[in-house]
């Protein structure tokens, strides 16, 4: 079983993940920064100066210790926003690389 475990472990397809899940951790950071750092501020200003993370729906006010009950849809947006721009870029990499694999196989062709 320990053999099986390395022989599994040895394979391309495991280290690739593997490099593949530390390199998308790292590429949701980018992504965060941008949107928090660079986008959010840009659509504060457009929508007159508000901070954007801060928008939401009150909808019980804070009493004493007990905080308010709100919907943060400003903060569902900025979600949104990361997430398309993380689906847009692993669009554009399966893209590219399907035609790499079609580029390759007309070489083979030919």
């Amino acid at each position: 079983m320990l053999q099986e475990f390395k022989t599994f472990i040895a394979k391309g397809n495991v280290l690739d993940l593997a490099v593949g899940v530390v390199i998308g951790a790292a590429f949701g950071k980018i992504t965060t920064s941008l949107v928090e750092d660079i986008i959010n501020p840009i659509l504060g200003i457009l929508i007159g100066g508000v901070d954007f993370t801060e928008l939401k729906i009150v909808l019980k006010e804070a009493v004493g210790e007990t905080p308010e009950v709100a919907i943060k849809y400003g903060n569902f947006i900025q979600t949104l926003i990361q997430f398309l721009i993380i689906a847009w870029v692993i669009f554009l990499i399966v893209k590219v690389a399907n035609r790499l694999k079609l580029s390759e196989s007309e070489k083979k062709e030919a």
